[in-house]
Order: C-alpha cells, then sequence, then structure tokens
C-alpha cells in the first residue's frame, strides 16, 4: 500500500481476514490463499513486494 500510495495510486482494500467473501475472492483470482493480491484490468500478482509491483505496474504506463 505504501508503494501505491506513494505514486497517488487509488485502490480498494478488502480484509480477506474478516471478509470470508473477500477472502474467496481471493482465492479465485490468485489460486492461492497467500495475500497480497491486485488485480488491475484481469492482470494479477499475488504474493508480492514493492518490487514485484514496481515491474507488474510498468505494464499500465503509458509514455504520453
Amino acid at each position: 500500500m505504501n508503494w501505491l500510495d506513494a505514486r497517488d495510486i487509488d485502490y480498494e482494500v478488502l480484509d480477506v481476514i474478516k471478509n470470508d467473501a473477500a477472502w474467496k475472492e481471493m482465492y479465485r483470482l490468485s489460486n492461492q490463499e497467500l495475500a497480497p493480491v491486485i488485480d488491475v484490468d484481469g492482470k494479477v500478482l499475488a504474493d508480492f513486494g514493492p518490487d514485484q509491483l514496481a515491474r507488474f505496474w510498468r505494464q499500465f504506463e503509458t509514455n504520453d
């Protein structure tokens, strides 16, 4: 979340510990029980750190 916040990127946080439906959605998207999971336009990254998120995010950047 710090990485996203530093870049002023909006996101939604779902608590997969307290919310069974959120856990099921996370598992459906990632096919694993590990968080975090991010879904951007149908592309999913699971169980990641800031470095992996930075590499993943590059595919969504535009060169305007």
